[in-house]
This record gives C-alpha cells, sequence and structure tokens, in this order.
C-alpha cells in the first residue's frame, strides 16, 4: 500500500524557516514523480516543486523559486521541503503528492499525504 505522511509543519514568524518531511512507503521513487502542493484557506491548490518520474530535474513555481528547496534521500524513502524567508502568504496546508501514472505533476496524482499545517505570522 502506498502511503505518504508529511510532518514538520507548525507556527513560525515572517522570515523564518521550517522544515517539511513526507515519509513515503509501499513505493520507490524511481517509479514515481513527487510533487509539494499547498492549499491556504479558501484558495485552490497550489503546485509548488516537482521532480519527475524520468527526469532528475526539480522543478519550483514562481511563488517559491529561491526561497524553497526540494530534496530527496532515497535511502530513507523520505523527500524533504526547506522553506526560507516564509511570510504569512505561506500560511497553508502543505501536501506531498506522488504518480506513477504520468510520471508527473499535476492536480490529480495518484497518492497524496493528508497534509501538514503551515502557519506563518507577521
Amino acid at each position: 500500500e502506498v502511503q505518504l505522511v508529511e510532518s514538520g509543519g507548525g507556527l513560525v514568524q515572517a522570515g523564518g524557516s521550517l522544515r517539511l518531511s513526507c515519509a513515503a512507503s509501499g513505493f520507490t521513487f524511481d517509479d514515481y514523480a513527487i510533487g509539494w502542493f499547498r492549499q491556504a484557506p479558501g484558495k485552490e491548490r497550489e503546485g509548488l516543486s516537482c521532480i519527475g518520474r524520468d527526469d532528475d530535474t526539480t522543478y519550483y513555481s514562481s511563488s517559491v523559486k529561491g526561497r524553497f528547496t526540494m530534496s530527496r534521500d532515497t535511502a530513507k524513502n523520505t523527500v524533504y521541503l526547506e522553506m526560507n524567508s516564509l511570510t504569512p502568504e505561506d500560511t497553508a496546508v502543505y501536501y506531498c503528492a506522488a504518480d506513477s501514472t504520468y510520471g508527473r505533476c499535476y492536480r490529480a496524482m495518484d497518492y497524496w499525504g493528508k497534509g501538514t499545517l503551515v502557519t506563518v505570522s507577521s
């Protein structure tokens, strides 16, 4: 069974940093695309970063490029999202997702974690 479990969310002041983790089980990264998303209250889910199945390049949305860094530890089957220079606009529930159907990141990826809440205070 494929499972994704996010952790590392919490309350942080503006300008601060957090590192989110996504522990994966039931599959290996080589066969899946992995992505980070977030959803703020009253807003649509937003894609933040992605590592495609057949591509070692990490892609970032313009809203987080230069501030967030996605990485993966294949030995631990875990992906991370290092978030720096946080602002209140980054407040959201953050999700990781995995996909083997198309091997890329998109809104309807195969598997999703339950999310972890990040709150940035001003």
